[in-house]
């Protein structure tokens, strides 16, 4: 800025936050901080919700198709993810979006972020 004024991105923390694309993981190797000061941006899943049974709790299964390192066939892998759901809206069939968190229980490190398509 010209007129000298200061914006909350002209602090100390908030100036090392902005002209740092990537942070020092200490071996060298750069690794890319996001807006909020993370190392990377948290994952983001799609999937199924086979489960609503539990009190702000359902269980999403992700398929992950992966390549066969020898025989490069395409496999479908199947992941389990216990969900976070606040609001109880998630239903068993719903085609859901989770994002990665903070583990909540012993299980649950996953978020129900939306509902994408709802069961018939």
């Amino acid at each position: 800025m010209t007129d000298g004024s200061q914006t909350p991105f002209d602090t100390a923390a908030g100036a090392n936050a902005t002209a740092d694309v990537t942070a020092d993981a200490g071996q060298g190797d750069a690794v890319p901080v996001d807006a909020v000061g993370r190392p990377s941006p948290r994952k983001l899943r799609e999937g199924t919700v086979v489960s609503n049974a539990m009190d702000k709790t359902v269980i999403v299964s992700v398929v992950d198709r992966v390549r066969h390192a020898r025989y490069a066939k395409t496999m479908q892998r199947t992941k389990r993810l216990y969900v976070h759901d606040e609001t109880n809206e998630a239903r068993v069939g719903d085609r859901v979006r989770v994002q990665e968190t903070r583990p909540l229980s012993k299980q649950k490190r996953w978020r129900l972020v939306e509902v994408l398509e709802r069961a018939r």
